[in-house]
């Protein structure tokens, strides 16, 4: 169960390339979100979110995700992408401005 089940906000103040939003350590039942900076030609580097399911909200720029072995999903402001539990991806920043994203994951099977 969750230390603090109260509602909270957080502001996106970080001009990092990654600021933690929420996770089980601030409180959460399962969620983890964050927020990524992406500056032109970076990437978050290919990674699984193993038993979770995961969300990317793209706030700002364009770019690209790659999901799986050969799916390639552009991502721009206002575009939304699920990803599935146990699958590969990598985000990227192939434009010449920044690639602004939040990403929420969540246990699906706990």
């Amino acid at each position: 169960m969750a230390k603090n089940t109260q509602a909270r906000l957080i502001k996106l103040e970080s001009m990092e390339k990654y600021q933690r939003l929420f996770s089980k350590d601030s409180g959460t039942a399962g969620i983890k979100a964050g927020h990524v900076i992406l500056q032109p030609g970076q990437s978050v580097g290919a990674h699984t979110t193993g038993e979770r399911e995961e969300v990317i909200i793209v706030l700002k720029g364009n770019g690209e995700a790659k999901v799986g072995k050969d799916s390639i999903f552009k991502l721009e402001k206002d575009v939304v992408l699920y990803i599935p539990p146990r699958t590969d991806h990598d985000v990227k920043n192939n434009s010449s401005v920044e690639l602004e994203y939040i990403f929420v994951t969540a246990d699906v099977f706990n």
